[in-house]
């Protein structure tokens, strides 16, 4: 199922204008995040439209959980972060995705939470196909 006004269902605009599309997994999409501020920042959203892991059956949702799992441990491998955190959102969205965020021992905000949308650091086009490219070598 999918909703014409949903950034991770239509990706278009809505989606290009905080992220960029890496690739299609098993249950779900992979997206790079635009603001860099901790480098491999991305998003795994659900494929299909749903706006809690409540709304899945235990096998879809093993399968969403999967996912991440896989894009954690590619992040590690491409990236190498010290700890990668978890933040499930979506007062606003309504679809289910889980962001994870690399975090560096001595950088951006080691040690607190992530800002949702920092503002801080973005890549050129360049720069985002190289850490896509990456990203995906890994997976």
């Amino acid at each position: 199922m999918k909703d014409t006004n949903c950034s991770y269902c239509m990706r278009n605009e809505l989606l290009d204008a905080f992220g960029l599309f890496v690739c299609e997994l098993p249950s779900s999409i992979l997206v790079l995040f635009r603001e860099q501020s901790h480098p491999g920042r991305c998003i795994v959203a659900a494929k299909d439209h749903v706006s809690e892991i409540t709304d899945m059956t235990e096998e879809q949702m093993d399968a969403f959980y999967r996912d991440v799992r896989h894009v954690a441990a590619a992040l590690h491998q491409a990236f190498h972060p010290d700890k990668v955190n978890y933040g499930a959102y979506g007062d606003t969205c309504g679809h289910c995705h889980v962001h994870l965020v690399p975090k560096y021992r001595d950088a951006f905000e080691w040690g607190g939470t992530f800002a949702m949308n920092p503002q801080k650091k973005f890549l050129t086009e360049e720069e985002y196909q190289a850490m896509i490219e990456k990203l995906k070598a890994a997976l």
